[in-house]
Parts: structure tokens; C-alpha cells; sequence
């Protein structure tokens, strides 16, 4: 086994730049010499909430429009971090906007890469829990967003499926299930 496996950053050249991320290609050298060009996009980081309500337990889902699948999309809030923002912030402000709960209790699940092969961001995942409702939504102008409520093993059973497709929310519920577990 090769105790080098590390890869140096040669030069990096933005190839476009959109309102939610940039292509740039990235010219590396191997751990043996040789060169490479490699497409990678930048985005800001993420964050994904869980918001639990207890007695039963249940979860503030949201349901929207996924225009990568040209579906709908049922999920936990989140979003992209603000530039200057603080993950724990964005969690705080995306949970309000999408749903008009606040968390008065908030923990970090863990942090992870969406796709580490083409992209450079991260996903901060966070429990929010001790929630209070103001019950209006604040959207940004092109987010279409419904919040309701639905059983914690409701969406245990059918995360991954047609209604749950997207796949950093089956990464942000085993974290929850992790945590639930020890």
C-alpha cells in the first residue's frame, strides 16, 4: 500500500461562475509525478436541520420543487450558508424562513462532503429541538416551500424513496439515528 496518496494543487482556473457555484478546473500533481486536470465545483457550504418535536416524536418536514430531478422533494430544512455566516446561524435562519420555528436547542450532528470527487463544499447537519412557532415563513423570492409535521418513523420507513429522494437527507438522518444511539 502506498503511504503517499496525496495530490498537490498546481494552478486552478474558474471556468464559470453562477449565482450557486463555480466550475473551475484544477491542474494537480500526483504523489508520483504525473499531472492532471480536473473539474471541480465550488459552492458555499450547507446546512440541513432536523427539527424533532416530542410526545410522539415527530419531525418538521418540507416539501419542494427539485429542478436537478424535475420533482418534488421531501425533506428537512436547510440551506446555503451566508457568506460570514457561521453554520449554527444558518441552521437558526434557515429552520425560521422555512418553517417559523425557532430552536432553542440546537446540536451539531456532524459535518460531511456532499460528493468529495467534484465538490469542495460541506453539509453541517443539526438537531433543533424546543421548538417554538411564529408561524409564518420568511422565503427568498424564488423558494416555493411547504413545512408540516410527520412521524419520526413515517420518515424513517420511506426516506430513499420516490416522496424522499434526496440523498444528503438519508446521510443527515443516520447521523440523528447515530446520535440517537449513544
Amino acid at each position: 500500500m502506498k503511504e503517499n496518496l496525496e495530490w498537490k494543487e498546481k494552478s486552478s482556473k474558474e471556468l464559470l461562475q453562477t449565482k450557486v457555484l463555480s466550475v473551475t478546473e484544477r491542474t494537480s500533481t500526483s504523489p508520483e509525478g504525473s499531472e492532471g486536470k480536473y473539474i471541480v465545483l465550488d459552492a458555499p457550504d450547507w446546512v440541513i436541520v432536523i427539527p424533532r418535536l416530542l410526545n410522539p416524536s415527530r419531525f418538521l418536514m418540507v416539501k419542494q420543487w427539485r429542478h436537478g430531478s424535475k420533482s418534488l422533494s421531501t425533506e428537512f430544512p436547510g440551506g446555503v450558508i451566508d457568506v460570514g455566516e457561521k453554520p449554527e446561524q444558518a441552521a437558526h435562519r434557515e429552520l425560521l424562513e422555512e418553517t417559523g420555528h425557532k430552536a432553542n436547542k440546537l446540536t451539531h450532528l456532524g459535518s460531511f462532503s456532499p460528493n468529495p470527487a467534484i465538490m469542495s463544499n460541506k453539509v453541517h447537519c443539526f438537531l433543533a429541538e424546543e421548538l417554538t412557532s411564529f408561524g409564518t415563513q420568511d422565503l427568498d423570492p424564488d423558494e416555493y416551500v411547504e413545512y408540516f409535521v410527520m412521524e419520526e418513523e413515517t420518515v424513517f420507513q420511506n426516506m430513499g424513496s420516490s416522496d424522499f429522494p434526496h440523498g444528503l437527507m438519508v446521510a443527515a438522518l443516520e447521523l440523528y439515528r447515530q446520535y440517537q444511539i449513544s
